[in-house]
């Protein structure tokens, strides 16, 4: 299964992003957040992010959803062609449609897609 990580400059907005992807699409699904710094600051760090991601990878690949800024930049970094993708995405929203696409058991590429179709999702 296809592992998810969201990024955020906060560690309480990734935890609960993650508690929200998974009470949405299921337990099983493997997300996990990375936000905040070490010292349970505001920003990113590639240690907290590496670690998630060690922590999700079941095989499949993993997609990293950033918040902004900074997040999208230490993202970046740990792209590995065809096993680790950073999504442009809605943070809420790619994360749930993500989250959604794993749980079926949907490959890399379409776990992607799914996130990316997210950015046309209207409320109105």
């Amino acid at each position: 299964m296809v592992g998810l990580v969201l990024v955020s400059h906060s560690a309480g907005l990734a935890a609960e992003a993650v508690a929200l992807a998974k009470g949405i699409a299921g337990a099983g699904v493997p997300v996990a957040a990375a936000g905040g710094t070490e010292d349970g600051g505001l920003g990113t760090s590639v240690d907290l992010v590496e670690a998630a991601v060690r922590g999700v990878d079941q095989g499949d690949g993993v997609v990293l959803i950033p918040d902004l800024g900074s997040s999208v930049l230490t993202a970046r970094l740990l792209e590995e062609d065809g096993r680790i993708v950073v999504a442009d995405v809605p943070f809420v929203e790619g994360a749930i449609a993500a989250a959604v696409a794993a749980g079926a058991d949907a490959p890399l590429a379409d776990v992607l897609a799914s996130a990316e179709e997210s950015r046309t999702f209207r409320k109105l």
